[in-house]
């Protein structure tokens, strides 16, 4: 404990420090509660201002992972809900060999301890060391059978090296900033010397000397708000992207370290990188999407598009070493997709060719070019960690487009890695470790002033937890969470300690509703990772408990929705290249009718909700651009499409009926770019019902009575990180 130490097998497993104190105080009383109350008091001195929730869940996730264990089926930490926490693993303290005395009892002044799981159960004690290495031995005669087969491909050994014979290079990982939960990094750069850290939070543009620690702020003028992208070669100043607001025009500035007013560059346009040159930079433009990849001089002119295609987005654009090319993670959408086909590309910037060099749907939007020879990009953790990404790096032809030999894993930790930043010889990386996840609230509503009433959280689980439905009676929700793993469906009350499972097993949850009546729960899985036609399945289940049943499937199934009894409608959407269409069907026989007259053109993709009358459906593009937002209404009933315009807010990201279908929630934002969640009745009134300006907040979907809400909110936590070695 003396040097704050976690070893797996002899080999150091790197552990933060907030972690590693819940570690110690649970290691300290075995088997015995250690209440979250206690935990916060230890962790966060009480003039702290942070979500002690977020960040007492973040840090236990943090632990598990580093154990190797679950909170679903726990080994070694075990969660007693709303209580705290207790290590149920047998736990012995070292003593020295051939020492007649007693094992000590267990202490802060301990020097080891030696953690066993479960050292007398039965499949431990049946495998001797001679079975142990027999087991080990045909073990890797499978292994490397298969990979010589799988290696034959390019693009199989690709997948086969990542996920049947990872290699991890050991590489050395340093903390640069400690912003506590919900106040995150936004965006950090190493300068080329790499003695300096350039990065924004939401308070401003700041300095830090790495290796002392010490910052100062950048003087900005009153509401710039920056995200460092790029150092230019001197190291005195930096390409920074001056924000507006979420749905409106970003534009390229350059900002001197040393002081004086920022120097604006290029309109419309969000920076990517600096030639390593310093003679040109790298940008994307092109709406939300960042259609297309720009490149123009440093002093703003000559600007050219060099790479691009509708429903193009882009993540990392890296420069080369010798300034020639770009590398860039490209994630093509096609019409009213919300999951897009994700590669890594080249492009040559004389002749214009481009070239893929990795396909894969796990790939994230962080990307380096160090050395000439190397790439650095991110990958999603499969499950039950897919909410965390990891850095990899390949090595490709220097004077081609190919990749030779096989990826190497860089790091192994949880959360996501994004903003990859590199010093001008490439020995020195910068990343941003981001963990954002949503958690639900139940609110009452107030009938006198239309506004709600004290939420109150519904579960604070780690994981993605989200809202779909009350139950009939609306005393309990029915909510998706993946704490376990795949996504699945719960029922929890607000007086309900822990929820209940509902719908498990191995395929993941995209969607829950009820059917008209409310008797059964209809639920949409997500397509397979190998079927590349993107077939949704719509499956039943009653609400009280049964075997599951597929009502039908179609290729793109992106939405769904039923009206209320004594309608008996029910609506799914399905996504083609150049629209969505509407179609009506009977959760009992699975019967289909395609709803003539309805289909939504293309170049949105779009959120919409069916009204509890099965009258109306509700619509709006969730990647509409600035002020004022819209809210189209289509009929049923034959009547005239209408349009409800929102004059004060930029962008809407969730919507759905209220109970009695005279009002639309919706979560929407502000030009300002505060997130809120809205009432809007049928004249486009809109009325503010909550406002957090350190989370984002989601849907909020009403209990069939209309007297309460259950809506999701999710901070985010974002610290800058340091990688040598790789």
């Amino acid at each position: 404990m003396h040097s704050a130490e976690l070893r797996r097998n002899g080999r150091k497993v790197r552990l933060q420090d907030q972690p590693f104190q819940i570690l110690v105080m649970l290691l300290e009383q075995p088997g015995e509660v250690v209440t979250r109350d206690t935990l916060r008091a230890s962790l966060w001195p009480v003039d702290t201002f942070v979500d002690f929730d977020h960040g007492l869940n973040a840090a236990v996730k943090r632990l598990r992972d580093a154990l190797g264990d679950s909170a679903e089926n726990p080994r070694f930490v075990e969660t007693l809900a709303r209580r705290g926490y207790r290590f149920i693993a047998p736990v012995h303290p070292s003593e020295p060999s051939n020492s007649p005395e007693p094992a000590a009892p267990i202490t802060k002044a301990a020097a080891i301890l030696t953690i066993r799981a479960n050292p007398e159960s039965p499949e431990t004690a049946r495998l001797t060391v001679p079975k142990i290495a027999s087991l080990q031995a045909r073990r890797w005669r499978i292994l490397l059978s298969s990979l010589s087969v799988l290696l034959m491909g390019t693009g199989a050994g690709w997948v086969a090296a990542r996920r049947f014979n990872p290699i991890l290079q050991p590489v050395a990982e340093l903390r640069l900033t400690a912003n506590p939960p919900d106040d995150p990094i936004l965006s950090a750069v190493i300068s080329p010397d790499a003695k300096y850290l350039a990065f924004a939070d939401r308070s401003g543009l700041f300095l830090r000397v790495i290796s002392t620690g010490e910052t100062h702020s950048i003087a900005l003028p009153e509401g710039f708000k920056p995200r460092p992208a790029a150092w230019f070669p001197d190291g005195n100043h930096v390409l920074v992207t001056k924000t507006t607001d979420p749905y409106g025009d970003d534009s390229l500035w350059n900002v001197s370290v040393l002081g004086g007013p920022p120097r604006k560059i290029m309109e419309e346009a969000d920076a990517r990188g600096v030639s390593p040159d310093g003679q040109q930079i790298a940008f994307v433009r092109g709406g939300n999407l960042h259609e297309g990849i720009w490149v123009m001089s440093a002093d703003g002119d000559h600007a050219h598009k060099v790479f691009g295609e509708p429903g193009d987005k882009f993540g990392g654009v890296a420069w080369s070493p010798d300034g020639r090319r770009l590398a860039f993670a490209r994630f093509s959408y096609k019409t009213g997709f919300k999951v897009a086909s994700a590669s890594l590309w080249i492009v040559d910037l004389a002749s214009g060719e481009a070239n893929c060099v990795l396909a894969d749907q796990e790939l994230g939007e962080a990307l380096a070019w160090p050395t000439r020879d190397r790439l650095v990009y991110s990958l999603a953790e499969p499950l039950p960690n897919q909410g965390d990404s990891n850095l990899w790096t390949i090595t490709i032809d220097p004077k081609g487009f190919s990749p030779n030999g096989h990826p190497v894993r860089l790091t192994s930790g949880p959360d996501k890695k994004v903003r990859l930043s590199t010093s001008g010889d490439g020995k020195q990386l910068t990343f941003l470790r981001w963990r954002g996840e949503p958690h639900i609230y139940v609110a009452d509503l107030d009938p006198g002033h239309g506004g709600i009433l004290a939420p109150r959280a519904l579960s604070l689980d780690e994981g993605r937890n989200l809202p779909f439905a009350f139950t009939p009676d609306g005393k309990s929700v029915l909510f998706t969470s993946d704490r376990d793993g795949p996504a699945h469906i719960f029922r929890q009350a607000a007086d309900q300690a822990a929820p209940d499972l509902l719908v498990g097993g191995p395929d993941s949850v995209a969607i829950a509703r009820l059917n008209p009546d409310g008797t059964e729960l209809l639920y949409l899985l997500q397509p397979r990772s190998d079927d590349a036609s993107g077939t949704g399945r719509l499956m039943s289940v009653p609400l009280t408990g049964g075997t599951p049943r597929m009502v039908l499937q179609a290729p793109q199934l992106h939405n769904f929705q039923c009206a209320r009894v004594p309608s008996k409608t029910c609506i799914f959407g399905v996504s083609t290249p150049d629209k969505i269409a509407f179609v009506s069907f009977d959760p009992r026989t699975g019967d289909t009718h395609v709803i003539d007259g309805l289909a939504l053109p293309e170049g949105g993709s779009y959120n919409w909700s069916l009204s509890p009358d099965g009258s109306t459906i509700a619509v709006a593009d969730w990647r509409r651009g600035p002020a004022p937002s819209e809210i189209l209404l289509l009929s049923l009933r034959g009547r005239a499409p209408r349009k409800l315009a929102l004059a004060d807010w930029a962008g809407i990201s969730s919507i759905d009926w209220a109970a009695d279908g005279r009002n639309i929630w919706t979560s929407a934002i502000r030009a300002s770019g505060e997130q809120a969640l809205l009432s809007v009745d049928l004249q486009g009134r809109a009325t503010l019902l909550l406002q957090d300006l350190q989370r984002d907040v989601g849907w909020a979907i009403p209990s069939p009575d209309g007297r309460r809400i259950a809506f999701w909110e999710a901070g985010g936590s974002s610290n800058a990180w340091l990688l040598r070695g790789f």
